[in-house]
């Protein structure tokens, strides 16, 4: 088996899915219309997406209030710091700032304008 996609309930998806295209480089794969105004978002490397939709049945969660291990999407970067400063002034906001793991990974934690946490890795050796 292989992930097709991760679904995300946004109070925006249109939105949502303007800001990923514009910052962390997704592409529209397919989207919707009323209800939901689903968008899948195929990352850079066209093999993993995102879907952000809006669906009447069930309740927006409060991305803001859980703690980002909870969730998080974790994106794969050459160079954390640029990532972070561009990233701020694209409007996500800090949730824990630059770390080291014991394998020298250099990790980072925002989360983006709907208050989704975004993990910036930049691996000292690749896992994919």
């Amino acid at each position: 088996m292989k992930i097709e996609h991760v679904a995300l309930q946004v109070p925006d998806p249109v939105a949502m899915a303007d800001w990923y295209v514009a910052n962390l480089g997704f592409s529209v794969a397919r989207a919707g219309g009323e209800p939901a105004h689903a968008r899948f978002l195929k990352d850079s490397a066209g093999s993993v997406m995102i879907e952000a939709y809006r669906h009447p049945r069930a309740a927006t969660p409060d991305y803001t209030a859980q703690d980002p291990l909870v969730l998080h999407l974790a994106f794969i970067s050459s160079d954390v710091a640029a990532d972070r400063a561009r990233l701020l002034r694209a409007g996500a906001r800090l949730a824990e700032d630059v770390s080291t793991t014991p394998a020298g990974d250099k990790v980072l934690m925002l989360r983006d304008p709907w208050g989704i946490p975004i993990q910036l890795v930049e691996r000292a050796a690749p896992m994919v």
